[in-house]
């Protein structure tokens, strides 16, 4: 895993390197503030963090306990449910959704649990093709209607398909741009209320998915999102193609979400557990001589 975390930040640390042509004991808040503004860490969260670092030269440890408190409510715990569980995936069109949900797909069959899909973004086709085309390379069901349909009837026929076959997961799809805010917030809405028609309780979790490359800009984004229809936790996509890593812990700070999983590639293995740990170090790896 935490190999697979390095090569998410492959471009990050490469971003950082020309900033730190060499590794040091300690920084100054002056270069502190460069590496971080260079990494896309928002501003504010960059003034918070050295404001808090009172020591002249900082060290690795002492930088490191700044950003996981920035990472503080990343850590995801599942729910309490009744099978199927059933997951709503919502996101700007392009952020990489149902790539994702192939990924989600992929891992629940690997490890042995059955799988159906339901094609709820009938306001593009190609949405519906790409996610039809990803259920037969995995040898997955799907439930899918024509474009123009209505999403929640596709949702529920979904968790009813599972239901009366025992499957145990259940991966939605969402449009992620109607005409307006309102007509998207309205159609997430109503899916949400068809989901607990179908089964009680559901959708138990409501992933949003956001694209590693736009950085901070996400931030605004994923505001939207949660007021729209209440976000249980994040998926960044895209983390091997930007170089702007750093905007997780802004992210991570302004939006108090669980971060799930970091997408680090194309294939439907490269989706990865994040660990907070595991991320900072990986940054800091970068930076600092290795203690002897």
């Amino acid at each position: 895993m935490f190999g697979f975390i390095k090569k998410g930040l492959s471009k990050t640390v490469d971003a950082l390197k020309i900033v730190v042509p060499k590794k040091k004991v300690t920084f100054t808040h002056e270069e502190l503030e460069e590496i971080l503004l260079e990494a896309d860490v928002e501003y504010d969260l960059v003034a918070i963090i050295l404001n808090e670092i009172y020591q002249d030269k900082v060290t690795r440890e002492i930088l490191r306990s700044k950003l996981l408190a920035t990472l503080a409510h990343t850590k995801y715990i599942e729910p309490e449910f009744t099978a199927p569980f059933v997951e709503l995936i919502v996101g700007v069109n392009g952020a990489g959704k149902t790539t994702t949900i192939s990924k989600l797909a992929y891992k629940y069959k690997a490890e042995g649990k059955s799988v159906i899909l339901g094609a709820g973004d009938t306001f593009r086709a190609a949405a519906i093709e790409q996610l039809t085309l990803w259920s037969q390379k995995l040898d997955i069901p799907i439930v899918a209607s024509k474009q123009g349909h209505d999403s929640s009837a596709v949702a529920y026929d979904t968790i009813d398909s599972a239901k009366s076959k025992g499957i145990e997961h259940v991966i939605i799809d969402t449009a992620g741009r109607l005409h307006t805010q309102t007509n998207l917030a309205n159609e997430l809405i109503k899916i949400n209320r068809i989901c607990d028609k179908a089964h009680s309780g559901s959708p138990h979790r409501t992933i949003l998915i956001l694209d590693g490359t736009q950085g901070n800009s996400a931030i605004a984004q994923a505001k939207a999102f949660n007021e729209m229809i209440g976000i249980d936790g994040i998926i960044i996509t895209k983390l091997d193609g930007t170089a702007k890593g750093g905007s997780i812990f802004s992210i991570a700070y302004a939006l108090e979400l669980p971060i799930i999983y970091i997408g680090t590639g194309e294939q439907p293995e490269d989706l990865t557990p994040f660990n907070k740990f595991e991320f900072v170090d990986s940054l800091l790896d970068a930076l600092f001589v290795e203690e002897a």
